[in-house]
């Protein structure tokens, strides 16, 4: 279990903490760190990256833009989930709750909204033949009268638990989840955020993972406190043993595997990031990258990264944990990491972008068919970089698909759909995502409430 941090704030919080020391001077690279260059793309015919998309009307306004660190724009999460049935399931925030919308596995409306009272994020959707999960927030009493974490469970339009994940006994709070939600078919597991609320905790920030019977009865298994602070989360169930996680951790200052282990101090590195609050690439897997597991059980994740020029421990820390990173680039590329198995430590990361000038966000990955990933992020030229956080204009959606070695198997594609959450796939390995259908611009930070819709579009890919 990692010690709590001495400092207090999280992600949404409008200033970026800065690093409490100054920038190292270049020292070479991490020891350990290898990077690979892509190859061109393979000479078949050019697979069709243009997704094709349906309109889904809403019954209540979608805000669909979030203010990040320094007020950045980022797209407010939806999450699509697909059922054994092969139904689909979208969740979207309004303010009367957290919206739950049916789909045919076509993308056409099939049904009415439930909608989650009282419920305050999309952390996480799980969708069944009979109904969903969700891992939302919920009101809650404690000393910092703050949110608690709560997965939510209807069945046939019916709540049939509502169990909290945070509270008194644990002393903890979760003003944020930046979570995910997996299933493995008998448990859930949730892994979210958590603030310290009383015991050796208090006021600092971490993260939980909880595992949660299908009856909604807390498991064994998981941790109460983990990465510190944790800037970004990724959960990929498993049929047996701990779940496969990851999380940005910004005093280590990188992105670490956490799998069966809580905490990053003894953690394998997946690679050394500049991690200060707003200086990581977003969050998973609502802003960047996801987990995605092969055939052969290899994993790969995509973030948005700006490297390490050097990378060491830093002095003015005594408990010997905290680490401080120079970045090689101050914008960020679209970065893609390779893991041998769930417990692994340094892949090869391979880099999709360069150019200096141009920021990359939004950054995702997703299973394109059998031995494929496909990649997917947002462009802005003329990118101006201030404590982590970049604006600029917006220049595209780009897809692009890689294989497992990190060759280039197309051309990168521009295309007007956006994506805005997690990504579904269907047996048949369709693709499909929900996304606000608006032209996004990052020319300045988000003020005042965020602009609303009251469409969505469901897009498809199918390999």
């Amino acid at each position: 279990m990692t010690s709590a941090r001495r400092t207090t704030r999280h992600r949404r919080i409008r200033a970026a903490r800065k690093p409490a020391i100054g920038a190292l001077a270049a020292a070479g690279v991490l020891a350990g760190a290898w990077y690979a260059t892509a190859g061109a793309a393979t000479t078949t015919a050019a697979p069709n990256l243009t997704p094709t998309t349906t309109a889904v009307a809403l019954t209540a306004k979608f805000p669909y833009l979030s203010a990040g660190y320094n007020n950045t724009r980022e797209w407010t999460r939806t999450t699509t989930a697909v059922a054994p049935n092969g139904t689909l399931r979208v969740a979207w925030p309004a303010a009367d709750g957290i919206h739950v919308t049916p789909l045919t596995a076509a993308g056409k409306r099939s049904g009415a909204d439930t909608v989650v009272k009282g419920a305050k994020e999309v952390g996480g959707l799980v969708a069944h033949n009979d109904g969903f999960a969700l891992l939302t927030r919920v009101s809650d009493t404690n000393k910092w009268k703050e949110t608690a974490a709560a997965i939510v469970r209807y069945t046939n339009g019916k709540q049939t638990f509502r169990t909290k994940l945070t509270g008194t006994a644990s002393h903890d709070t979760s003003p944020t989840l930046d979570g995910q939600l997996t299933w493995n078919g008998k448990k859930y597991g949730a892994y979210f955020v958590v603030h310290g609320a009383g015991g050796f905790a208090d006021g600092h920030y971490g993260d939980k993972l909880t595992y949660i019977s299908a009856k909604g009865s807390k498991l064994s298994g998981g941790w109460g406190w983990g990465c510190s602070h944790n800037e970004g989360i990724a959960l990929h169930a498993e049929t047996s043993g701990a779940f496969t996680s990851l999380c940005f951790d910004d005093w280590r200052s990188g992105l670490f595997v956490s799998t069966g282990i809580a905490a990053p101090d003894v953690a394998p590195v997946v690679q050394r990031e500049q991690c200060w609050a707003g200086y990581c690439g977003g969050t998973f897997p609502g802003r960047t990258g996801d987990l995605v597991k092969s055939s052969t059980g290899r994993y790969a994740t995509a973030f948005a990264s700006r490297g390490a020029a050097s990378a060491k421990k830093n002095p003015d820390d005594s408990s010997g944990r905290g680490w401080t990173v120079k970045p090689k680039t101050s914008t960020h590329q679209v970065a893609v990491a390779f893991m041998k198995n769930r417990n692994s430590g340094p892949g090869k990361a391979v880099y999709l972008t360069s150019a200096a000038g141009t920021e990359n966000v939004n950054v995702h990955i997703a299973p394109y068919g059998k031995d494929r990933l496909l990649l997917s992020w947002e462009s802005l030229k003329n990118a101006k970089c201030a404590s982590g956080t970049c604006t600029g204009t917006f220049t595209g959606t780009h897809l692009r698909l890689i294989d497992w070695n990190g060759k280039f198997q197309s051309a990168d594609k521009v295309v007007s759909t956006r994506i805005t959450g997690d990504i579904a796939v269907l047996k048949d390995s369709t693709l499909t995502w929900a996304y606000a259908p608006v032209t996004p611009t990052y020319a300045k930070p988000l003020s005042g409430a965020s602009p609303t819709t009251k469409t969505l579009r469901i897009a498809r890919l199918k390999p």
